[in-house]
């Protein structure tokens, strides 16, 4: 069984992400509008019929402007903790909210969705692994630091959906007052390009095929950045920089077998017109 992947949307301005096989999908966050996520599925010739819930990370508004609408109009179940539905101020209607707690996994068909804690300034920050037979795909965005959890689960991924949030010294040098700056780079905030680098270096597993990089920043990062940062080191895995302003093409995961890759000139897809 395979995997077909998306980001719809991934930055400040909103986070969602796709994934699913043939019969059914989930979401990662509905950070954008209802309307524009059923805009941009379409253009990739998806059916939100086929989306069987969105599972929501945390209660920043980046990651659930959309979701209470998408409920609403679609009867689309919502997996979520009490704590992150409390911080949010979420007006979801009860029949579709699907209390969710960390270390459990949810099945929807043949897939199944693993939430696990990660480190973020919010009420009940969450990560997931999502999975259908034998392919992972995992959604790692808003972590302060790489803790266990997301390098254990790392390791098991076919295909990731990595932050790497700013560079270091974008951020030190920019205009952002300092308390900002330090709530981003304090273990609680986001992850920095070197920190993503050091996780994808160290962990990833031989048979990883796909890196998104996603959640960039605006004014402390560049995908020009985050392609000299990744690429180089790349190997066979295929490097995709997620837009703040238009979903990605949709990705066919599959497992490849877990021998080790030989390093070969990587793959890369952006479009930089897009940031």
């Amino acid at each position: 069984m395979s995997l077909f992947v998306a980001s719809l949307n991934s930055g400040s301005n909103g986070n969602c992400y796709y994934v699913g096989n043939d019969e059914d999908a989930v979401l990662i966050d509905g950070g954008i509008s209802c309307r524009e996520i059923e805009k941009r599925m379409k253009r990739l010739g998806l059916s939100l019929r086929k989306v069987k819930g969105v599972f929501v990370t945390h209660e920043h508004g980046d990651h659930i402007h959309g979701v209470a609408a998408l409920s609403k109009k679609h009867r689309m179940p919502v997996y979520i903790t009490s704590g992150t539905r409390a911080a949010g101020n979420l007006r979801l209607q009860d029949e579709h909210v699907h209390p969710l707690s960390p270390n459990t996994t949810v099945s929807i068909g043949a897939i199944r969705v693993r939430a696990f804690p990660k480190r973020h300034d919010a009420a009940d920050p969450l990560s997931f692994m999502i999975s259908s037979d034998t392919v992972n795909v995992g959604v790692f965005t808003d972590i302060g630091v790489a803790c266990a959890n997301v390098v254990d689960n790392f390791r098991q991924c076919h295909a990731a959906f990595l932050e790497a949030n700013y560079d270091e010294a974008m951020l030190d040098q920019g205009g952002y007052p300092l308390a900002l700056k330090n709530r981003i780079r304090g273990g609680r905030g986001h992850l920095s390009n070197k920190q993503a680098r050091q996780l994808f270096v160290t962990h990833r597993p031989a048979f990883m095929s796909h890196l998104f990089l996603v959640h960039l920043s605006q004014h402390n990062n560049h995908p020009r950045v985050v392609r000299d940062t990744f690429v180089p080191i790349a190997g066979e895995i295929q490097i995709i920089i997620a837009s703040r302003e238009k979903e990605s093409k949709l990705f066919h995961i599959r497992n490849m077998g877990e021998a080790k890759k030989a390093l070969m000139p990587a793959r890369y897809a952006e479009q930089l017109s897009m940031f």
